[in-house]
């Protein structure tokens, strides 16, 4: 059975840290590219970040460079989205999404996803 678990959401203060964790099972895990997205009240979901399949090819929305930083552990089946000082701006809840192939493809289907976690920034 095909599955992402997303975890690590949680309510923060702004300027704060967070580092998001993406579980997945029931598949070959290092031939997919992995996404975050997500998608925040009232919003469309946006891309935030992929990383390759390999883990060389790394890419980030423009609001988050800087502060945010994907990373994955091909062994342990998992990708981190490690989000440094959180904005108002930062709340949704984060999904992650695998793609099949070994460079990030943002306009193509994605083939799984997770449930997704909510971030939550507020003083």
């Amino acid at each position: 059975q095909v599955q992402l678990v997303e975890s690590g959401g949680g309510l923060v203060q702004p300027g704060d840290s967070l580092r998001l964790s993406c579980a997945a099972s029931g598949f070959t895990f290092d031939h997919y590219n992995i996404f975050w997205f997500r998608q925040a009240p009232g919003k469309e979901r946006e891309g935030v970040s992929c990383i390759s399949s390999s883990g060389v090819g790394r890419y980030y929305q423009d609001s988050v460079k800087g502060r945010f930083t994907i990373s994955r552990d091909n062994a342990k089946n998992t990708v981190y989205l490690q989000m440094n000082s959180l904005k108002s701006e930062d709340p949704a809840v984060y999904y992650c999404a695998g793609q099949f192939g070994s460079s990030c493809r943002g306009g193509d289907a994605m083939d799984n996803w997770g449930k997704g976690t909510l971030v939550t920034v507020s003083s």
